[in-house]
């Protein structure tokens, strides 16, 4: 969790570590303090309930009657899990923007650590959704199962190096998370010790920039770029079809870019406010920090649509979530009418040999890619 601005200039009580709140504390923050206490808490609400209800219901579906087909399917099950576990502690962090934290250290430690880690976690999974697409339209494996145990494996390695990745950069909010205590309030935030100085802590806020959107967003662009030039280019598919297509490939994009960059590009002039220590009027430096506070609230909106982009917008998942609610209703003894399913977006993609294509053979290889 970003620590905010929230310590003033009488706060001389703790002397013994690098804390950017005190070091970058220009004047009293009782405005900053008073709003996140208001708007922190509404969000935090809103997105918990938001969140709850769709990514549950990915993990319930994926864990009980989808099979896993696709590596992507394993990675849409631990975006929602990993989505869950940040959830989870946004009731925490409201509490703290209310009446300070109250927990302890040890909770501290472990709730900064989920809260880091699974935001990294989020992120990289949704890179390597995209570089999983790219690799079936690159190798015309679209709608092809990997069911086989090297493949299931592989599958395993893959999640094992994100979730390794993700906790590497969660781990210095365990390490340095702490409870300071201030004759206004009880904050749970990062001490850095002063041997590590302010390169080392702008270094941490940098990498987090780097591998929590600019290498995921870098990634997503030239794989669905990839990705929309072979859709558009594929033969035998009505337009429409293909434009269906491409504005999921479009939404994803700009549903990552609208809720990540401000987030990030607030966090990239708090890595040059350390190094260069260039807030200097109050005024500017509250408004960073309510910058800070609203801008990482969208980010985190992400882990509700997260489930609508990348779940519910596919068409085999709607599907079965429709079975399972007409099964239910058969339970309960009820006959709902049926629901029209609209179609998935199928496109063919032609794999067709030299041999194929001298013959003029009409047998081809073909995969489906389907949205």
């Amino acid at each position: 969790m970003e620590d905010f601005y929230y310590h003033d200039d009488e706060d001389f009580n703790f002397t013994d570590g690098y804390d950017y709140n005190y070091e970058h504390s220009i004047c009293d923050k009782e405005e900053v303090r008073s709003f996140a206490g208001v708007f922190l808490p509404v969000i935090y609400a809103l997105v918990l309930v938001v969140g709850l209800a769709g990514n549950a219901l990915v993990v319930v579906v994926y864990t009980s009657k989808l099979r896993l087909r696709t590596l992507t399917d394993v990675c849409i099950l631990n975006l929602a899990i990993s989505d869950l576990l940040l959830l989870f502690t946004l009731p925490f962090w409201a509490a703290d923007a209310v009446h300070g934290w109250m927990l302890g250290s040890g909770a501290c430690k472990l709730t900064s650590f989920l809260y880091s880690t699974n935001f990294s976690c989020g992120m990289l999974l949704l890179a390597c959704i995209s570089v999983d697409r790219y690799r079936a339209v690159a190798h015309n494996t679209m709608g092809r199962t990997g069911t086989s145990p090297q493949v299931r494996r592989q599958w395993l390695l893959v999640c094992v190096v994100l979730w390794a990745v993700a906790s590497f950069l969660g781990l210095p909010e365990l390490i340095f998370s702490t409870v300071k205590h201030s004759h206004h309030r009880i904050a749970c935030t990062a001490i850095y010790p002063h041997s590590m100085a302010r390169p080392a802590k702008a270094a941490l806020e940098l990498l987090e920039v780097i591998l929590r959107f600019v290498l995921p967003f870098l990634v997503m662009v030239v794989c669905y770029c990839w990705v929309g030039r072979a859709l558009s280019q594929a033969a035998g598919v009505r337009r429409d079809r293909k434009w269906r297509a491409l504005r999921v490939l479009l939404a994803v994009v700009a549903v990552f870019v609208l809720t990540q960059l401000p987030y990030n590009v607030v966090k990239l002039c708090r890595a040059m406010d350390i190094i260069y220590i260039l807030v200097t009027d109050c005024e500017v430096s509250k408004g960073l920090d309510r910058a800070l506070q609203v801008t990482e609230s969208l980010a985190l909106a992400h882990a509700c649509i997260n489930p609508l982009l990348y779940a519910f917008i596919g068409s085999s998942f709607r599907g079965h979530v429709l079975k399972v609610v007409k099964r239910l209703g058969q339970r309960l003894g009820r006959h709902p009418a049926p629901v029209n399913q609209e179609p998935a977006v199928e496109i063919a993609l032609n794999a067709r040999t030299q041999t194929q294509s001298q013959s003029g053979s009409e047998d081809q290889d073909t995969s489906t890619f389907t949205i």
